[in-house]
């Protein structure tokens, strides 16, 4: 825990939030910050989560403890949803309260004498939770890394793709497509590349999918509509970023049963022991709310909010290209990547919000390789990103 840097990113943004409107009292701020969803829930999602709630009071639609792995109509709902034709069954998949809790149950899976690699930049749960499961040494201030993680640099130059002939052979692979924060989605070729690195490797990769349902061109959703994929990798995703659960929490992991150690023992097998040992099964209201996303009536809703923050994003890509910047991201993702070269990020960071009253996120809390850089999130109300982007073409004309 001692060797963690500092606060978690999110709750150190918030603090300097905090910070900024105890000078600045009547501050209007407007936050682009921490990807937090703004649109209410479709009701079609709430009215199941509400019926739910409500049988509960009844002596017949009364429940108590689920199964671990979730309930057996979400599974399946989920596995006909996103991986119809991928060869994945309800047996693969684990609901759970979302993917970043996957994120280190999957770390207690893999135990502190895993290696890993991850993309640089990338969301900080990866890197955080190796350093707490003791997977790494110290943390190097002069190269801003810790000892013992690989950084596979995502940048402008190479497309956002690691050069993987350079990347040292790890045990797991932590790989987030479309990326956060870059906004980056990997295609066919480059995904087909990272299964067959993974499999010459013996490594198995865990591949965050979050954001699939942003994509609008033909990158892959999933990993496993690459062959070969269920034998190398894990993939985990949310309704979060869908239907606005990022305070409801339901998400799931796929885990698919080709998947095996070295030694031949399913991988499944040994993740099923530790989500029955750490947890007991995603809320039944929650997942009440999932089955009523994957409805017909549920998936258009979502892809309607889904369509909205895009929206969003075009607005933002508008005012930072209009204003000259390189822009990044945006096409498959709810975030736009701005470089401010020469710059320090969090220099940025002060300068967004002190002069223009706009919370955005500095790259370089993602990673060395998103310094000069800021992360802008589509996420909120239409007048707010308006008049977000007023502010900035004030503060940047």
């Amino acid at each position: 825990m001692a060797k963690l840097q500092a606060g978690y990113l999110f709750p150190e943004i918030a603090r300097r939030r905090a910070a900024h409107l105890q000078k600045y009292p009547d501050a209007k701020i407007i936050s682009l910050g921490i990807g937090d969803t703004t649109e209410p829930i479709p009701n079609v999602i709430t009215n199941a989560m509400a019926e739910r709630a409500h049988a509960l009071s009844t002596i017949d639609g009364y429940s108590g403890y689920g199964a671990e792995q979730g309930e057996k109509k979400l599974r399946a709902a989920i596995a006909a949803t996103y991986y119809a034709d991928l060869g994945i069954e309800d047996s693969d998949i684990f609901v759970s309260d979302g993917a970043k809790c996957d994120i280190s149950r999957l770390q207690v899976l893999f135990g502190s004498n895993a290696t890993i690699a991850v993309q640089d930049p990338s969301y900080p749960a990866y890197v955080d939770s190796s350093v707490i499961m003791g997977q790494t040494e110290l943390y190097q201030q002069d190269v801003q890394k810790y000892g013992n993680i690989e950084y596979m640099r995502c940048n402008p130059e190479n497309g956002f793709f690691p050069d993987l002939s350079t990347v040292p052979r790890t045990d797991i692979i932590f790989f987030c497509s479309p990326n956060n924060p870059t906004g980056a989605a990997a295609s066919r070729d480059q995904l087909t590349k990272l299964v067959k690195f993974a499999k010459d490797n013996g490594s198995i990769i865990v591949y965050d999918s979050a954001y699939a349902m942003y994509i609008s061109d033909d990158s892959p959703k999933s990993i496993f509509e690459i062959p070969g994929a269920k034998e190398v990798a894990i993939e985990t995703a949310s309704f979060s970023k869908y239907a606005g659960f990022t305070g409801v929490r339901l998400g799931w992991t796929v885990v698919p049963k080709e998947l095996l150690f070295s030694d031949g023992h399913p991988v499944a097998k040994d993740f099923n022991r530790i989500v029955c040992t750490c947890f007991n099964g995603a809320s039944n209201i929650a997942q009440a709310g999932g089955l009523a996303c994957l409805s017909p009536e549920g998936l258009k809703a979502m892809r309607d909010v889904v369509g909205f923050y895009k929206e969003n994003t075009e607005i933002i890509v508008d005012t930072f290209t209009s204003l000259g910047f390189n822009v990044y991201g945006a096409k498959n993702a709810p975030y736009v990547w701005v470089h401010f070269p020469g710059r320090n990020s969090w220099d940025v960071f002060a300068e967004i919000l002190e002069k223009a009253n706009v919370v955005t996120t500095p790259g370089s809390g993602f990673g060395p390789g998103g310094e000069g850089f800021v992360r802008v999130s589509a996420f909120g109300h239409r007048e707010n990103i308006i008049e977000a982007a007023r502010r900035l073409k004030q503060l940047y004309k």
